[in-house]
């Protein structure tokens, strides 16, 4: 006997041959998919629990390639001021927070993206690439706590920031902050750590990745030759590290010749999984795609906005481009569906030309394609009997996605992620009816409001909530153009 069989839904498998089967049906043993077809071909198999999805469509869990764990619990702080909002980010990320802050922010983004479909993420413990909270194991842990109890997958990436070291970090002791200097080698023994005790646990829901800060040549000039020649070796051995141990090696903010810096270092390759990777050369893009290196592309990022990321030019050099948030701060949410439309019409937009990234190459970034980069595609990505059941249920009795029919285009033109209905991560039904079936999510609300009321208080934050002057009646935000320009 089986355990869940799945029947009467419209089944996009995104297997090989993309396979839409109407009138379809899934059954699963334990955390695989055994059986996948027709409702007829299945009918003679029994099943502990028996899940009708007429009217929804069946499809993979979404897979989203790129997220900052924390940011939950800032978002929107300092009114979209930059400056500001990143002082937020490293203040609480380095001496104003506690693992039981950095655990209900985990169950706070894994709620989301349950409620959205969104299976697994790629979460770098921090904000951009030099405030990682990495001083000791206990905050990782907190995290992967989190997210293994409202039942989703995360792939944590864990690393040090950019030197100089010593960086200061601070724990709470009887309420008190207590400041010490923490150096690379005590981040990296974390990191070690953290690799031994977690990775690939839980069935693979929960992995550990490395992360290194991205270098550009402007560092040469802002960093001391030391320092400089410390970043390089320190990113060479977290790149050769994530290689031994068989991990996914990550890097935030690549724009403007840094990748050419990366491979210039040796630490690109079929491991390698750069964020945003904006303002590309040709040269880079050839770099790319010749060292199997895979991007994760941030359509609704600021970095977007500030360049491009030449998403079409480097599938067309045969490069894997998967798609990511950046959730879920300053001004974006973990719902993949509205990244994926957001993509489309950024793309379009560029080439002034509607006939790009049609929406079935669309879905592939945030299913198979991010399986793929996160070195995880005989594992999730598609419907395939052996593959973990991750399964996603989403409702299409709605009148923005009626009449029914066209499935593959209502999923990536029209659907949101409130749509969701069930979702199935590893042989669990982890949401049903859109409430989550494995914790209590007002516990998770009320925890995340508890812990954010905290830090405010303890770091005087308040007055960052205030709505700003130019939030209303103005074409544009000068006080951020005025801080931006303070600040260079």
């Amino acid at each position: 006997m089986t355990d869940i069989l799945i029947k009467h839904g419209v089944v996009v498998t995104m297997d090989p041959q993309r396979r839409v089967i109407e009138d379809g049906a899934v059954a699963v043993t334990g955390d695989r998919i055994t059986a996948i077809g027709t409702a007829g071909e299945l009918a003679g198999i029994e099943a502990r629990t028996v899940i009708d999805a007429g009217g929804k469509i069946v499809m993979p869990g979404l897979i989203d390639a790129h997220t900052h764990a924390g940011h939950g619990l800032i978002k929107t702080m300092g009114g979209g001021r930059s400056d500001e909002w990143y002082e937020v980010c490293h203040r609480v990320y380095t001496v104003a927070s506690t693992p039981e802050w950095w655990r209900a922010e985990a169950q706070l983004a894994a709620l989301e993206r349950l409620r959205f479909g969104v299976t697994t993420a790629v979460a770098l413990l921090g904000g951009g690439d030099t405030i990682m909270r990495c001083d000791e194991p206990d905050y990782a842990q907190a995290h992967l706590d989190g997210v293994a109890e409202v039942g989703t997958r995360s792939l944590l990436a864990v690393g040090a920031p950019r030197p100089p070291f010593p960086r200061t970090y601070a724990r709470f002791e009887n309420g008190q902050p207590v400041e010490r200097p923490v150096d690379f080698e005590e981040m990296f023994e974390t990191c070690r750590t953290l690799v031994e005790r977690h990775h690939g646990s839980m069935g693979q829901r929960l992995n550990i990745a490395l992360i290194t800060p991205t270098l550009r040549s402007e560092h040469e000039a802002s960093l001391s030759a030391a320092d400089l020649a410390a970043a390089r070796e320190q990113g060479q051995r977290m790149a050769a590290f994530a290689r031994e141990a068989g991990l996914v090696f990550t890097q935030d903010g690549h724009t403007r010749g840094s990748v050419a810096y990366a491979n210039a270092m040796g630490i690109l390759g079929p491991h390698a999984l750069l964020s945003h990777a904006t303002a590309l050369s040709d040269e880079e893009i050839r770099i790319v795609a010749d060292t199997g290196t895979h991007i994760a592309h941030n359509p609704s990022a600021v970095a977007s906005i500030l360049a491009r990321c030449p998403v079409t030019e480097l599938l067309e050099a045969g490069a894997n481009v998967c798609l990511g948030s950046d959730a879920t701060a300053p001004d974006r949410s973990g719902d993949m569906f509205r990244h994926m439309q957001q993509c489309m019409h950024y793309h379009r937009t560029f080439h002034h030309d509607p006939s790009w990234l049609p929406p079935g190459r669309v879905l592939e970034m945030c299913t198979v394609d991010s399986a793929r980069a996160l070195g995880l595609g005989d594992a999730i990505g598609s419907l395939e009997t052996g593959k973990k059941a991750d399964i996603v249920l989403l409702d299409w009795r709605r009148p923005h996605l009626y009449p029914a029919n066209m499935p593959l285009f209502r999923l990536a033109y029209f659907a949101n992620g409130n749509d969701v209905d069930t979702v199935i991560v590893d042989g669990r039904i982890a949401l049903q009816g859109r409430k989550a079936l494995l914790v209590d999510e007002d516990k998770v609300l009320d925890e995340a409001q508890a812990q954010t009321e905290w830090m405010l208080d303890h770091c005087a934050f308040r007055p960052l909530l205030e709505t700003p002057a130019s939030f209303w009646g103005q074409v544009r935000a000068l006080d951020q153009v005025e801080a931006r320009a303070k600040k260079a």
